[in-house]
C-alpha cells in the first residue's frame, strides 16, 4: 500500500481484542470478557471482535444443510435452544432494558432464519450466499449480546455490523477481503466511535460484497477479521483471546508437557498456524505483518499468563527450535514422468489441475522425473488423479501425517536435521521438505506413528535441552 493511502497514527493507542467461541461460551465466560475489556479501557481504546457462542455456527450450518436436503425442521429445536441461550445470558448479565432488547433481536432473527431456510430449499442456485447469510447470525447475535453485557458493566460499548466494515469478493464460504475497500469502510465506521471514547463491538468471520450481500471468511476467520480491523486503524496491538496461554511447543493433547512459547516471529507463527497449531488462523498474520503490528495470544481463563507475542523478529537465536506442529489426514501424491526431463511448463500444467479443483497443496518435493506433494482436502481427489494421469504415472498414499519442526535459523544451523532424524530413525519418513522456508523442516510419516514422532522430538529438542541446561547451570558452566 502506498504511503498516501496508509492510515495515520491517530489511533495508535487502539488495541483490538478478539474473543473466540470458548471465551464467550456461557455467562461466566462473558463476565470475564467484560472484565478484560474494562481493564483494557484504562490504558487503550479497545475494539472488540467476537466469535459466535460455542456451537452456534455449527448448528446454523447444519440447519442450512438440512434445509437443502428438504428437512428444514430437523434442526429447529436445537436452533431454538441456542437462541434461548443468548436470552438467558442477557437475563443474567445485561440491564433489564438490555435483556429486553436482546429478546427483541432474537425474535427478529428467529423469523429471518426461518425465511432463509425456506429459500435454501427453494433456490438451489443461491444456496452458497444464503448459507453465508444464515451462518452470519452466530457472530451478529454474539456481538449484540456482548454489547449489552458490556453496557451493564459500565463499558460504553456500541454494536457495529461487521458487514459495513469488511468488504469481500463473492467467494461465499471463503471470501477474500478487498484491502482498500475494507480499510476505508472500517475507518469510516470505527474511527468516529473511538474518537468519542466508545468501544466498538463487531462480529468476526463475516463481511459483505460491494453489493451488500453477506459473506463469510471461512472457519476460524474471526482472527482474520481482528487482524484486518487492527491493520485498517494501525492499532498498537492485536490480541487473540482464547482458552490456552499462547502458542505451545506442541499439541498438548499429544505432549502433556508442552509449554508456552514467549515470542515468535511472524514467519514462525505463520508456519505453525498453517501446519496444525489451532491457536491462530493461518491468514491472521498477513495484515499484522503489513503494518508491523504485534499479535498477542492470551488466555481468557488465565489473563495473568503472559501468553505469546508475535512480532517481526521474535526471538532470533540461531538454531533455536520453537515448536513442533503436526497435521493428520494427509494424502501424498507422486507423479512420475520422463516428460519432465528438460521440459518447461510441466509443473505449471500439474498445479493448474489442483487450481481447477480448488485444492490446496501443502508440501512439494521434486526430482528429475517425479513430483511428490501432499493434500489435506481429498474431496476432489478422484477427479484430480484422473486429470493427472495424462501427465504421468500417479501413485496415491493415504493415511499420512505432516510433522513440522519450526524455528528461526534452522536452515543455517548445522546438526539440527541430523538430530531430528536420528530421534525418529525407526519411523519411516516418506517425504522431506527443507529450504523453501528458513524456519521449518517438514516431513511426512505414517499417520499412526505421527504422535509418537512428535513426543520423541519434543523430548529430544525441548525436555532434554532443559535437562542439559539445568545440569550446566548446576555445574557452574553458565555462571558469568
Amino acid at each position: 500500500m502506498s504511503e498516501s493511502t496508509a492510515p495515520s497514527d491517530r489511533h495508535a493507542d487502539t488495541t483490538v481484542l478478539k474473543f473466540g467461541g470458548t471465551s464467550v461460551a456461557d455467562a461466566e465466560a462473558l463476565q470475564r470478557v467484560a472484565g478484560l475489556v474494562r481493564r483494557a479501557q484504562r490504558s487503550t481504546r479497545p475494539i472488540v471482535v467476537v466469535s459466535a457462542l460455542a456451537g452456534v455456527t455449527d448448528a446454523l450450518l447444519a440447519a442450512a444443510d438440512a434445509a437443502a436436503s428438504g428437512d428444514a425442521e430437523r434442526m429447529r429445536p436445537q436452533l431454538d435452544a441456542l437462541l434461548e441461550r443468548h436470552a438467558e445470558i442477557a437475563g443474567r448479565l445485561a440491564r433489564p432494558e438490555g435483556a429486553k432488547g436482546i429478546r427483541t433481536v432474537l425474535g427478529r432473527a428467529r423469523g429471518e432464519i426461518a425465511v432463509l431456510l425456506e429459500r435454501v430449499a427453494g433456490e438451489p442456485a443461491r444456496r452458497p450466499a444464503l448459507r453465508d447469510e444464515i451462518a452470519s447470525y452466530g457472530e451478529r447475535l454474539a456481538a449484540a449480546l456482548l454489547t449489552a453485557v458490556l453496557l451493564a458493566a459500565d463499558v460504553p460499548a456500541r454494536y457495529v455490523d461487521a458487514r459495513h466494515c469488511l468488504i469481500t469478493d463473492e467467494a461465499y464460504g471463503r471470501a477474500t477481503p478487498m484491502p482498500s475497500d475494507t480499510e476505508q469502510r472500517t475507518r469510516a465506521e470505527l474511527a468516529p466511535l473511538l474518537d468519542r471514547r466508545l468501544v466498538p463491538v463487531l462480529g468476526g468471520y463475516i463481511g459483505a460484497t460491494r453489493r451488500g450481500v453477506t459473506t463469510t471468511l471461512g472457519r476460524g476467520g474471526s482472527d482474520y477479521s481482528a487482524a484486518l480491523v487492527g491493520a485498517a486503524l494501525a492499532a498498537a496491538e492485536i490480541q487473540i483471546w482464547t482458552d490456552v496461554s499462547g502458542v505451545l511447543t506442541a499439541d498438548p493433547r499429544v505432549v502433556p508437557g508442552a509449554r508456552t512459547i514467549p515470542t515468535l516471529s511472524y514467519a514462525e507463527a505463520a508456519e505453525l498456524a498453517y501446519f496444525g497449531a489451532k491457536v491462530l488462523h493461518p491468514k491472521t498474520l498477513q495484515p499484522a505483518m503489513d503494518r508491523d503490528i504485534p499479535v498477542r495470544i492470551c488466555n481468557s481463563h488465565a489473563p495473568a499468563d503472559p501468553g505469546t507475542v508475535v512480532t517481526a523478529r521474535g526471538d532470533m537465536r540461531a538454531g533455536t527450535v520453537k515448536a513442533i506442529a503436526h497435521k493428520s489426514g494427509i494424502t501424498v501424491l507422486q507423479i512420475s514422468s520422463t516428460r519432465m526431463l528438460g521440459a518447461y511448463g510441466f509443473l505449471r500444467g500439474l498445479f493448474e489441475v489442483f487450481e481447477r479443483h480448488q485444492t490446496v497443496v501443502d508440501v512439494v518435493t521434486t526430482s528429475e522425473v517425479s513430483v511428490s506433494l501432499t493434500v489435506e482436502d481429498a474431496v476432489s481427489l478422484p477427479a484430480i488423479v484422473a486429470e493427472l494421469r495424462p501427465l504421468g504415472t500417479v501413485a496415491v498414499e493415504s493415511g499420512r501425517a505432516i510433522v513440522c519442526v519450526v524455528g528461526e535459523g534452522l536452515r543455517t544451523t548445522p546438526g539440527i536435521a541430523a538430530r531430528v532424524f536420528a530421534t525418529i530413525s525407526d519411523i519411516n519418513v516418506s517425504l522431506i521438505s527443507q529450504g523453501a522456508s528458513r524456519v521449518n523442516l517438514t516431513f511426512v510419516v505414517d499417520e499412526d506413528r505421527a504422535q509418537e514422532a512428535v513426543l520423541r522430538l519434543h523430548e529430544a529438542l525441548f525436555e532434554r535441552e532443559r535437562v542439559d541446561l539445568d545440569e550446566a547451570t548446576a555445574a557452574g558452566e553458565l555462571t558469568p
